[in-house]
């Protein structure tokens, strides 16, 4: 299988949109405060780590590849699995 040319370094889907909603305060704060507690308590340490990142302090998925000495890929995959994670312990607070 060859290398992939291309690799979009942000994702611009509704989910990442709405989780950045969220934490730029748009959403009232409690919200926010269930957000940031699945993200503290219910994640990988792994999968926190990149979030934090990824999130809070703005990096690009290049950037955190480049820290933790992994492919871009990783990353997305890894922001993939923990955003899904985080709406499904979301759904319980909500429903």
């Amino acid at each position: 299988m060859g290398k992939r040319k291309s690799y979009r370094d942000t994702s611009t889907g509704a989910a990442d949109q709405y989780i950045r909603s969220i934490l730029d305060n748009k959403h009232e704060s409690s919200i926010r405060s269930i957000l940031v507690n699945i993200i503290k308590n219910d994640l990988t340490p792994r999968q926190n780590e990149i979030i934090m990142l990824y999130y809070f302090k703005g990096d690009s998925m290049a950037e955190i590849a480049s820290k933790q000495g992994v492919s871009i890929q990783s990353v997305s995959a890894v922001i993939s699995r923990a955003r899904n994670r985080i709406f499904r312990l979301m759904k319980y607070y909500f429903h």
